[in-house]
């Protein structure tokens, strides 16, 4: 019984120093070069979705999904879209630093920024660079009765 014991209080010692020895990071994601490295998965969450959103797309888009194993690669840089998500980003944060006053805000994902994704793409890959044709007011037939009826 004595043995047995010992034994036991043996390994949950052994169990516990090698515990206290074993590093417990938070979960990060990899690859972060323009989004701050301590986002969560709430925030990165409204940041992809606001990608899609404001782009019309899906998330293979930019990341790389493995079609047989059904596993994402979402570090993965073989995508250029990616690449140039980044850049836009980039030049997103230098608009709104030099001419809004969105202080904090290129840490804060929770700030109010006053140029985003949408601002350019309305909904598509490509970003507007017509402006949208002007639809005319309906006519109002009221008027011409009016004429008619006198």
């Amino acid at each position: 019984m004595k043995k047995s014991l010992l034994v036991i209080i043996g390994f949950v010692g052994i169990i516990s120093i090698s515990l206290a020895f074993t590093p417990h990071e938070d979960p990060t994601y990899k690859n972060l070069k323009v989004l701050p490295k301590n986002i969560n998965k709430e925030q990165l969450d409204s940041v992809m979705h606001h990608f899609t959103g404001s782009l019309g797309v899906k998330c293979t888009y930019c990341h790389m999904r493995n079609e047989e194993t059904k596993t994402w690669n979402f570090a993965s840089d073989e995508n250029k879209h990616k690449l140039v998500a980044r850049d836009m980003m980039k030049m997103m944060e230098k608009i709104n630093d030099k001419y809004f006053d969105v202080t904090g805000a290129k840490h804060d994902l929770n700030a109010k920024l006053m140029v985003t994704c949408y601002t350019c793409h309305h909904g598509s890959t490509e970003p507007a660079t017509k402006t949208p044709k002007r639809e005319e007011p309906p006519r109002r037939d009221n008027d011409s009765t009016r004429n008619n009826q006198q």
